[in-house]
């Protein structure tokens, strides 16, 4: 029986979601995307922090161009991996990638739909669509620009450049570069980082972070108004201050 395309992998406080088609180097197809909706499904009703990755020395090496061959018109306003990658995007708890290799087309825009991102030196990232008579439609032409700003993103989008690790470093696209050996360690030390902290302090965080410009600050205001009254607070405040041995 073949293995399905995407491999999860259940912790307490995460979830590792690897994509798994290494012979067609995880290229993102329907089923793929059926999948992730279910894991996103899985998350958004019992949140835990998820990391992305990939199986084979890649992450994702584009969208399955067999398939996206035969779609037309009714395919691309159905937003197929758009709406995918939004949802992966919306997750209550912070989403990692972890990237390896080829993050091309389909599964760069899987990649700027995390929260953090850190790949290997193997990288390579961008976003190829052009070439193939269509555009990077599944978050590219938006997220990028947030992430890396217009100058770079509207290079990357209309001559397909496409980013080593350390570029893709330099602009802020990936936080940190690992050898392939220690990408996954460095993912879930980063999962540890967050899951010591308070679970709705990171949820509300995430939840200002995405929010728009205007929206701030009454935005802050509301989910820290809630925060102050948790016990989870109280808590951890007061074992602050006994720490320091102050009343």
């Amino acid at each position: 029986m073949d293995e399905p395309s995407l491999l999860v992998e259940h912790h307490h406080d995460r979830v590792v979601g690897a994509l798994n088609r290494p012979g067609r180097r995880n290229a993102i197809d329907r089923d793929l995307i059926d999948r992730l909706h279910a894991l996103c499904e899985e998350l958004e009703n019992e949140p835990r922090t998820l990391i992305l990755t990939g199986t084979g020395g890649d992450f994702a090496a584009g969208a399955d161009i067999a398939q996206l061959r035969a779609r037309r018109a009714a395919d691309a306003l159905r937003g197929i991996n758009a709406n995918a990658f939004i949802r992966v995007r919306e997750l209550p708890m912070p989403v990692i990638a972890a990237m390896d290799g080829y993050a091309l087309g389909g599964g760069a825009e899987l990649a700027y739909a995390a929260d953090i991102r850190i790949a290997t030196p193997r990288l390579r990232i961008g976003n190829p669509e052009p070439d193939l008579g269509i555009l990077a439609a599944a978050g590219a032409t938006w997220r990028l620009r947030e992430i890396v700003g217009e100058a770079l993103a509207s290079e990357m989008l209309l001559t397909m450049r496409i980013l080593d690790a350390h570029e893709a470093h330099a602009a802020g696209l990936v936080s940190s570069i690992h050898d392939p050996a220690d990408l996954m360690p460095a993912a879930h030390a980063i999962v540890g980082r967050i899951a010591a902290a308070d679970p709705l302090a990171i949820r509300h965080t995430k939840t200002a972070l995405r929010a728009p410009r205007d929206a701030h600050p009454s935005i802050d205001a509301d989910l820290q108004a809630e925060l102050f009254e948790s016990p989870e607070k109280m808590r951890r405040m007061t074992a602050f201050l006994e720490r320091k041995g102050r009343p």
